[in-house]
């Protein structure tokens, strides 16, 4: 088959779906029409391909497949979760901490070290696991939906269904109304045929396809209509990439970019990284400082080596490890619990994006209406009906409704489809065919008719005329005959300045008073007698008006972006509640595509309606409005209006008339930019959806490429579900702030005592371990407790933050420095006044008993002086004359606990402490932990409600959390010993430190009413509607806040 057409040849057949005619011209100059193309591939148009044929084109011309995204696996979503700066700084300081831990303690050094890592694996293993079931999820809804699909083709002359990605060039396919185009084709039987190709082109009316004129019909797109044919047929010229939505999805590549919270705890991690190395290096310099002074020799340096370990662990008590996991655990959570909610997450950042949305551009159709036209108003011969009545048929005479229901199921092209292939009632009819057809066909079956059994049983297609819809006559017809051989003529259609359906009819006593040519041509008369008018629509969603209100009144500009014309696209958002004729303003495509970039940057802030609008149209106003995808310099701007320099455009005096315009000058007009979220459901949106903040593709109605391209996906293609995705997005971003303020606040107090000990010459008051506790555990268990927390309807009644909008707000701070405070002035009054609570503590990590004499000595404790002394003279090489010294003895004589450096009285003793009291510092951290176990209850407001307790019953999660941080606690103080450096403690000592960390409720009451409010400018978004009708009169009004 080497003398078969060129590739390249074929492929430069269509340069656009939206260039017919040159498209036309060079497949009648370069290959003889459709038919000599069939001739060149050597194609039997009425056989189709002989099945050694298949192979062969497919190997000439490519497969009906695209290569599958790679999925990412597991371990490479494993080693991405290490782009997190926060976890890089702990890697560093978990390496520090380690080498230096197995210099200074090989036996237990490796310990503080290893703890670090685990919590990095931990954190980097739950994100890699979220990413990857994320990926499974919709890997496995999109298989679902595709292997069930099956087209039908010609083949060694009989039909078989294969598979799209079966289809090869040449192959001759079968089709019928409501089929997806599975491939490029031409098309060449069939009469009356009609494709949608609003999908591709943005054209939201119905095309019309002819063999001799414009045979083209284009995968993605829909076969609505074939006539009065029973199918059509079609030869495929383009497959997989090289088809006409295969270049568009070769296009769909970006950079990702970064969500607004992954920014602002990028620079959370680098501040607090910031102080906490301050924090170390000072603290290490006052050691150094110390150490110099009260120490010589080679003790020095184990004694710098011992501050700079302090140091490190300043670092790792400075940063908010538990951060991340925080991130993860309430994204993860919220995705599953968006699921229900019909949002399928496809990019895990896009939840948490939503929630500062300032912007929806929202599609018309099956978005904010239902995407099936519906009978709504109509005139029955002497009868007006409206709304619900309609669809009640008690009201129709007999002689209206035998009139009427016939020529609603008689004169009709398109079918309805009330149930599934497993005979369950579909949640709403199924129309393939005209969609106006379809709204009086299902307004019939309201009524109680079968619109099938009708047309079976008055129609005879052997007798019977049937006159499709003619666009010159602007109506269809029907003439069928009655038993007693007269006639009827049924018609339907309307005239151009009414919005409705007129249903008439004609009798005749016989075909003689028929015009000739009547088998071809519907008879035409002045005197039909009119039966009804219908006034159809395709209406609202029921929960859009609210939808809608609710997401202005949260801050966020809704704008309809629709292909309609400027009067019905302003008339369903005014009835939505999206346009306001007094303040709003209504564009359509071409005006807006004609504006300067400065131009739409001042009617932004008050568009609400862009109307006959192209997919472009859509890309160019979300670029304008976020800034992605925007030209950054002159060679990208060239390459994006002319590339191949044909049109002469010059960068010097043009570059301020194109939209969408270049970096610099948009840096210029918008400080931040919006964050924008884009719905979408053809292919052609599949750009807009791209350039969006989030984009929102449809579950139902929308197209595979529009899904790919998306981060979420509506399953139920309704705008409420949109708003909820709001509400949870602002949710996850309210659940890191609350655990932040929690978090916050235990790092601040840990940080602080033990700069406060080490400056005070005393051992660090929180080791290392429990350091790591209160790091890993309880920021584990606070994240789990705090990042679970669902959303309230409360959260839209607010505006978006910005997206240079600090983290933590006043209230935040409030709270944060108040309860700070009052942890910290606790810790340093159980840190240096022990004995006023606990009188028979001793301070400091005490010490039980001592080595003495090195390798060979032994412990003693208990001895008197004079017995200390005997044992001294004999076990030490270099005694003092004078070794019995009252400070180390209490008044019974007894060797006295003391962290006193015992061996500096005695030269060439080699003396140990070999056990300690730990009960102080064990007092000191268990009261710190309870204040932390109470503040998070605190932590679950971030605002002014003093009733921390509300809707706690709903979130057993953050219960069950407390308990096991509880159980815990009491397991690492009353079983660590050694490993922890932990104590017993007695009932009252527990019951002491639960009772002072319980201050931190009634004080989190109290701090609430100190009057702090959030910074009015850190909020963004849109005046609600009330907002704008009073600025409206102002000079320039203030939409935009």
């Amino acid at each position: 088959m080497s003398d078969m057409v060129a590739k390249d040849k074929l492929l430069a057949l269509v340069s656009s779906a939206q260039e017919q005619e040159e498209n036309r011209k060079r497949l009648d100059e370069n290959f003889n029409g459709t038919t000599g193309l069939a001739k060149s591939l050597r194609v039997d148009l009425s056989q189709g391909l002989a099945t050694g044929q298949v192979e062969l084109l497919r190997e000439a011309y490519g497969a009906n497949a695209f290569p599958e995204i790679p999925m990412k696996g597991f371990c490479m979503l494993f080693a991405e979760a290490f782009n997190d700066t926060i976890l890089l700084v702990l890697i560093a300081a978990a390496i520090v901490s380690l080498i230096i831990g197995l210099i200074d303690h090989p036996d237990i050094g490796w310990i503080d070290g290893v703890a670090i890592l685990m919590a990095v694996l931990i954190v980097a293993l739950v994100t890699a696991g979220n990413d990857y079931s994320k990926e499974l999820q919709f890997r496995a809804l999109e298989k679902t939906s595709e292997e069930g699909i099956r087209v039908m083709v010609l083949r060694d002359g009989t039909s078989q269904l294969v598979h799209p990605e079966e289809l090869v060039v040449g192959d001759v396919v079968v089709m019928k109304p409501g089929d997806g185009i599975p491939a490029d084709g031409l098309l060449f039987a069939g009469e009356g045929v009609k494709s949608n190709e609003s999908g591709l082109t943005g054209e939201p009316d119905d095309l019309t396809k002819r063999a001799e004129a414009d045979c083209f019909l284009y995968s993605s797109c829909m076969l609505t209509e074939v006539g009065q044919s029973a199918d059509c047929k079609m030869m495929v010229h383009s497959v997989g990439e090289q088809s006409q939505w295969g270049l568009i999805r070769a296009t769909l590549v970006s950079e990702p970019q970064q969500t607004p919270l992954q920014e602002k705890l990028d620079n959370m991690a680098k501040l607090i990284g910031y102080v906490g190395v301050a924090f170390a290096v000072a603290t290490f310099t006052a050691l150094v400082v110390m150490i110099w002074a009260k120490h010589d020799g080679e003790e020095i340096l184990d004694r710098v080596v011992e501050a700079f370990i302090i140091g490190v662990t300043i670092v790792v008590v400075a940063i908010p490890e538990g951060l991340p996991l925080a991130v993860t655990i309430s994204l993860a959570y919220s995705t599953r619990k968006m699921y229900k909610d019909q949002n399928l997450i496809r990019v895990l950042a896009a939840c948490e994006t939503m929630g500062n949305a300032t912007n929806i551009c929202s599609d018309k159709t099956g978005t904010l209406t239902e995407n099936q036209m519906t009978a709504v108003e109509g005139w029955f011969s002497d009868k007006i009906v409206r709304g619900a009545d309609i669809k009640q048929g008690q009201w129709l005479s007999p002689w209206s409704r035998d009139r009427v229901w016939q020529n609603l199921a008689i004169n009709r092209s398109c079918t309805v489809g009330f149930k599934d292939d497993n005979g369950d009632e579909l949640h709403k009819p199924k129309v393939i065919g005209s969609a106006t057809e379809g709204a009086l066909v299902i307004l019939a079956a309201e009524w109680g008719f079968n619109a099938a059994n009708v047309k079976d049983t008055f129609f005879n297609s052997e007798r019977d005329c049937e006159y499709p819809f003619n666009s010159a006559k602007k109506r269809s017809s029907v003439l069928i005959t009655n038993p007693d051989g007269s006639l009827r003529l049924y018609s339907k259609g309307a005239n151009n300045a009414l919005r409705t359906l007129c249903l008439a009819h004609m009798d005749y006593a016989s075909t003689s008073e028929l015009d000739e040519g009547y088998e071809i041509d519907s008879p035409d008369a002045d005197t039909m007698v009119l039966d009804a008018v219908v006034g159809i629509m395709d209406p609202l969603r029921g929960d859009v008006t609210e939808a809608v209100a609710t997401a202005q009144s949260a801050g966020v500009m809704v704008r309809m972006v629709t292909g309609d014309n400027i009067n019905t696209a302003k008339a369903i958002a005014k009835e939505c509640g999206i346009y306001d004729p007094d303040y709003g303003v209504a564009l359509e495509g071409p005006d807006f595509r004609a504006m300067f970039p400065a131009q739409v940057d001042e009617v932004l802030p008050r568009l609400q309606v862009l109307a006959r609008s192209s997919p472009n149209d859509k890309y160019l106003l979300v670029t304008r409005l976020n800034g992605n995808g925007i030209p950054a310099n002159e060679e990208e701007w060239k390459h994006l209006h002319d590339k191949d320099g044909d049109l002469g455009l010059s960068w010097d005096a043009h570059k301020d008339l194109l939209l969408p315009g270049y970096k610099e000058e948009w840096k210029r007009q918008n400080k931040s930019g919006e964050v924008v979220g884009v719905t979408g459901d053809g292919t052609n949106d599949a750009p807009a959806l791209k350039a969006a903040d989030v984009g929102l593709s449809m579950g139902i109605t929308g197209t595979k490429v529009a899904q790919n391209a998306s981060d979420i996906v509506i399953l139920d293609d309704r705008f409420s579900s949109i708003v909820r995705a709001i509400m949870w997005g602002r949710g996850v971003y309210d659940n890191i702030r609350k655990f932040l303020q929690f978090q916050l606040t235990v790092n601040v107090v840990a940080l602080l005592i033990v700069f406060i000990g080490a400056l005070s010459g005393k051992d660090p008051p929180l080791n290392p371990l429990m350091m790591l506790w209160v790091n890993l555990i309880m920021d584990t268990m606070g994240a789990l407790a705090l990042g679970t927390e669902a959303p309230t309807l409360a959260l839209l009644d607010r505006r978006p933050y910005k997206r240079n909008a600090p983290l933590i707000s006043r209230p935040m701070f409030r709270n944060i420095m108040v309860q700070s405070t009052f942890q910290l002035i606790l810790l340093l009054w159980l840190l240096y006044d022990i004995h006023t609570l606990f009188p028979g503590v001793q301070k400091d990590n005490a010490c039980k008993a001592w080595d003495i004499g090195g390798e060979d000595g032994r412990e003693i404790a208990g001895l008197t002086c004079q017995q200390y002394t005997d044992y001294v003279e004999d076990t030490c090489t270099d005694a003092r004359e004078y070794i019995c010294y009252d400070e180390f003895f209490d008044t019974s004589g007894d060797f006295f606990t003391s962290d006193r450096d015992v061996d500096t009285f005695y030269d060439g003793c080699d003396m140990e402490c070999s056990k300690n009291d730990y009960t102080h510092y064990t007092i000191l951290f268990n009261a710190f932990v309870f204040c932390q176990i109470f503040n998070e209850l605190n932590a679950r407001s971030i605002f002014d409600d003093w009733n921390i307790f509300r809707g706690l019953h709903k979130n057993p999660l953050f219960i069950a959390v407390i308990i096991v941080t509880v159980i815990l606690q009491f397991l690492i103080v009353e079983m660590g010993a050694e490993f922890t450096k932990t104590a017993h403690l007695s009932s009252k000592e527990w019951l002491i430190t639960v009772a002072l960390g319980a201050i931190a409720l009634p004080l989190g009451v109290l701090m609430r009413f100190i009057p702090v409010k959030e910074n009015p400018s850190s909020f963004c978004g849109y005046a609600t509607p009330k907002e704008q009708r009073l600025s409206s009169s102002s000079p320039g009004g203030a939409p935009n806040v």
